[in-house]
């Protein structure tokens, strides 16, 4: 069964940075798009319309960003050795809080939180000001 767990998220001031990971068992990292989303506070996990595409790696390597809105720098890295992703987060303001959501796409280019098949279940950032 694929499965995707996120780690790294936690606590962190404002300005700030963190590294969140995600890696995928059960399959190959290399079949799919990996994206992270934002879980804003209140909201439940599995309300995945709710949620906020922060930013994005294809299949492919091709990678895309949604961020602006949280401020900061967001860059995402993938190392299909370790299947795993990496979203590197600076900068980070109290915008950025509720990001870890991870999520895997087969054979898939980015898209929407409703188009994910798998989803990761990690500890959310939560920036302190």
């Amino acid at each position: 069964q694929v499965q995707v767990k996120e780690s790294g998220g936690g606590l962190v001031q404002a300005g700030g940075s963190l590294r969140l990971s995600c890696v995928v068992s059960g399959d190959s990292l290399k079949y799919y798009a990996i994206g992270w989303f934002r879980q804003a506070p209140g909201k439940e996990r599995e309300g995945v319309q709710e949620r906020e595409r922060v930013s994005c790696i294809s299949s492919s390597d091709s990678t895309s960003g949604d961020a602006d809105s949280l401020e900061g720098r967001f860059t995402i890295s993938r190392d299909n050795a370790k299947n795993m992703v990496y979203l590197h987060l600076h900068r980070l303001q109290a915008a950025a809080t509720g990001v870890s959501s991870c999520a895997a796409e087969l054979y898939s280019s980015c898209s929407g939180p409703t188009r994910m098949d798998y989803w990761g279940n990690g500890p959310l950032v939560t920036v302190s000001s």
